[in-house]
């Protein structure tokens, strides 16, 4: 493992002196707690010197992931991200340790993640088709607003000296439209509603507006990064496969691949303006000076998640968290390795065979 929970944190990749810095942006699938994966590559995005970061864009667990970075670089710089980062997660599988929806422990020695067919996940599933959380849950318990609470500096986010420019998606449910919450909006119910899956929360009503999770609008949405951003590159993490060889057969992964595509539908709409707009301005030279070419990276790990169920979106067994965190960094390290030198220069991600 290359956990740091426990260790000290290593220093990764110094900026050599006089060592050109290059910012970026940053866009955050969400994904349960298939966001450890994230959760990993910005760690190790974090060990190095050489990378600052102007603007993130994130929904659901990106959100979270987002929120948590944010207020720990307010706090105290990349060190202070990345070690706000391990003990949010930590807490996020204390919280959820009672739950029964975790793993046993035959599960987790088996090495089964996914428990999809687990008869607890089954009988969860089928009633949260039948009732609404607002039969089952009429008290809104949700535990992530304590964990939230306790895991970030919302007063640092507001503040103007605040290092990095968020933008959290969440859903309206009454126009559907995207609403993207920013620094000074920036709240655990702001987290929260980006976070909230119709079918296990209550909507969050901000300032008598209720939102859903924001992967139906935007997973995550791009366009703020590019009207308030300075940089051009965009780093998107992806958790959700775009891709699946096979055709789901059964009710749950039938379920899971509707999930994937509406939640990828919107952020691949963006991907095709981004590409018409880049092929006007590299064929009108006269266009460069009104529009702003985006530069797209890429990081995924379909062959990781693709082994993953459904059930473990739900899997906040620490042992497991580290896992996805471990391969995470493993990714970013590869990323970094291959294609820091593109930063500022052109995209590393093949728009057209990618998203179009």
């Amino acid at each position: 493992m290359t956990a740091n929970a426990g260790k000290p944190l290593s220093r990764g990749t110094r900026a050599p002196a006089g060592a050109a810095i290059k910012t970026i942006n940053l866009a955050l699938q969400g994904g349960g707690a298939h966001g450890a994966f994230t959760w990993g590559v910005l760690d190790r995005l974090l060990e190095d010197e050489r990378i600052a970061y102007d603007g993130i864009v994130a929904t659901s667990a990106g959100a979270m992931n987002a929120a948590v970075m944010v207020s720990g670089m307010a706090v105290g710089g990349a060190r202070g991200a990345r070690e706000a980062l391990a003990t949010f997660w930590r807490r996020i599988s204390e919280s959820a340790r009672m739950s029964p929806l975790q793993p046993s422990f035959l599960d987790r020695m088996s090495g089964n993640h996914g428990m999809d067919n687990s008869p607890v996940f089954m009988m969860f599933d089928m009633m949260t088709r039948v009732f609404s959380p607002y039969q089952f849950n009429p008290m809104n318990h949700n535990p992530l607003r304590s964990v939230l609470e306790r895991s970030v500096d919302f007063e640092a986010i507001h503040q103007s000296t605040c290092p990095v420019k968020i933008f959290l998606c969440a859903t309206n449910v009454r126009t559907g439209k995207v609403k993207v919450f920013d620094n000074a909006e920036l709240s655990a119910d702001a987290v929260l509603a980006s976070a909230c899956l119709p079918f296990l929360f209550q909507a969050v009503e901000i300032d008598g507006e209720a939102y859903w999770d924001g992967g139906y609008m935007g997973n995550p949405a791009i366009f703020p990064l590019i009207y308030n951003c300075d940089s051009r590159d965009v780093l998107i993490i992806h958790i959700n496969p775009l891709n699946r060889t096979e055709v789901p057969t059964t009710a749950t992964g039938i379920f899971n691949r509707i999930s994937e595509i509406s939640f990828n539908s919107s952020l691949m709409r963006e991907m095709r303006a981004i590409a018409f707009v880049t092929s006007l301005i590299d064929e009108h030279e006269e266009l460069r000076s009104r529009l702003k070419k985006m530069l797209v990276h890429s990081i995924s790990a379909d062959d990781v998640m693709l082994k993953l169920g459904v059930a473990s979106k739900f899997n906040a067994d620490w042992t497991f968290l580290t896992h996805l965190r471990d391969a995470g960094r493993d990714y970013a390290a590869a990323w970094i390795e291959d294609n820091f030198e593109h930063l500022g220069e052109r995209s590393s991600a093949d728009i057209a065979a990618t998203f179009l």
